[in-house]
């Protein structure tokens, strides 16, 4: 079974400038093919693998050298220290959903199939896609959806919501696609649902906090040298981590000191960000999106 292609495989290897007998941080395991190239690299060393979807945990690669961690990864600090794995040669992050949990109708992340508003990608957090949905208030939603779905007509898709909630509690993806092409402009009904769906994924799996934790905490696990390697598949994500990179903080403002140089825990390597060429593309739809952005520690 190919649980998931990874995307810009070869790139993103390339990036690490794998050491041989290396600490190495994959804090995206997913389907394995990241980790699997990372080991093919390395002589020796260690592979510490995040993942917090259990499925993920259990296509483990059989190798000595791998060791899973079945949390977030915004909890890096905490689980490298555990291992007595810091400081780390490399740390790599593919921030985007697996195809293996896209193409489950029952997590609930596509617009292709109907299932159940989930959305979790860790089954034991409590929060659903269907609670946020159902139980929101409309400011609330109106916020979400035109913050994490970059949504023009906010106001008006969470009103008609709401509205829709108070017949019926709006349970499937399916009944949530019907609400939102009511609002959507004639002909872009698909991009629309992507967005509406992408807002609420956030939401559930609070990425966009973890996203921040996790990249404050890989600066301080990395080595002098060491380098970090981000995928990110929408804007607020690439911004984020555009911005880090460049200053060392989320808002991207550039602090110097006196002789000009700037005050920042990386260097960028990556000037602009590196995507997938057209034969990807062209065999992995799913990686249209993606961005790469290197950083090398101080």
């Amino acid at each position: 079974m190919i649980y998931h292609k990874s995307v810009l495989l070869d790139e993103s290897i390339a990036a690490l400038d794998i050491r041989p007998d290396g600490i190495y941080v994959d804090a995206t395991y997913g389907g394995g093919g990241h980790a699997r190239a990372i080991l093919a690299g390395m002589q020796g060393g260690r592979l510490i693998a995040f993942d917090q979807d259990e499925e993920a945990i259990m296509n483990r690669i059989d190798d000595p050298r791998l060791v899973m961690v079945n949390n977030n990864f915004r909890f890096l600090r905490n689980f490298l220290k555990l291992h007595h794995a810091s400081p780390v040669d490399g740390i790599l992050a593919d921030l985007g959903v697996s195809s293996h949990q896209i193409d489950q109708p029952e997590r609930g992340f596509s617009t292709r199939f109907d299932g159940i508003l989930d959305m979790r990608m860790d089954q034991k957090k409590k929060q659903t896609a269907k609670d946020i949905v159902n139980h929101y208030s409309e400011e609330n939603l109106s916020n979400l959806l035109f913050t994490y779905g970059e949504i023009r007509n906010a106001r008006k898709l969470a009103s008609r919501i709401v509205e829709a909630r108070k017949i019926k509690p709006v349970e499937t993806t399916g009944a949530l696609k019907e609400i939102a092409n009511t609002c959507a402009e004639r002909g872009k009904e698909f991009k629309y649902q992507a967005q509406i769906f992408q807002a609420l994924r956030i939401e559930v799996n609070q990425e966009m906090e973890s996203l921040r934790d996790f990249l404050k905490q890989a600066t301080q696990a990395l080595k002098p040298g060491g380098r970090l390697v981000v995928i990110a598949y929408h804007s607020l994500e690439d911004k984020l981590v555009k911005n880090y990179f460049r200053s060392g903080n989320f808002e991207g403002t550039v602090e110097k000191d006196f002789y000009g140089n700037v005050l920042a825990p990386l260097k960028v390597i990556t000037r602009k960000a590196i995507v997938p060429a057209d034969k990807e593309i062209e065999e992995n739809n799913r990686s249209r999106s993606a961005k790469l952005r290197v950083a090398e520690k101080i």
